[in-house]
């Protein structure tokens, strides 16, 4: 019976520290050289501090910054607790909370007088999405630009530079990283105070 047992316990030995050690230590030596950045988190940094990750949303507030979407993780925007809401098309608390944000959308917005885009009503599948569709920015460029005192033009401006297209020319849609333009707009443009 020892005999069967110790080329077994040699194998799961051998297994253990290759597929344990080995490889993760392969595989992350190679990430952090080829891909710093992204092995990293995708933190973006300002003046030496780490404010934020590309990657997960963050729950900008303020009127002279663009919002994000809903997030239904967590406390929102919880990445410990990234999850959609699963609540179906036909979930009276779906329709409450897609009601109770187009009322929130529009008294932040009251410049804004066209058809509320689906993305700032809805929390997407992680509840973590860091972008924002054209359609969503552009509606809230005039709110924007009235709370740091700027022309509109100049905000949909920075919108229309910052636009990142479809993924390979026709996945996805063209979008907005959240954090990556409210950087912009404070790089740019003063805060109002």
């Amino acid at each position: 019976m020892l005999r069967e047992l110790f080329p077994a316990f040699r194998m799961m030995l051998f297994l253990t520290i290759a597929t344990g050690l080995v490889y993760p230590f392969v595989v992350t030596g190679l990430c952090q050289a080829m891909f710093r950045g992204k092995a990293n988190g995708s933190l973006v940094e300002v003046n030496g501090q780490p404010v934020g990750s590309t990657l997960i949303a963050q729950n900008f507030t303020k009127p002279e910054y663009f919002h994000p979407r809903p997030s239904a993780a967590g406390n929102g925007y919880d990445p410990t607790a990234s999850s959609g809401s699963n609540l179906g098309p036909t979930s009276q608390k779906l329709y409450d909370r897609v009601k109770a944000g187009a009322e929130q959308f529009r008294k932040e917005n009251p410049d804004y007088r066209g058809e509320i885009p689906a993305d700032a009503i809805t929390a997407s599948g992680s509840g973590l999405d860091p972008e924002i569709s054209v359609a969503n920015a552009l509606a809230q460029a005039p709110r924007v630009a009235k709370a740091r005192g700027l022309n509109t033009a100049d905000v949909e401006s920075l919108v229309n530079n910052l636009t990142q297209s479809r993924d390979l020319g026709l996945l996805g849609e063209a979008r907005l990283n959240v954090l990556e333009i409210n950087l912009a707009l404070d790089q740019k443009y003063r805060k109002a105070s």
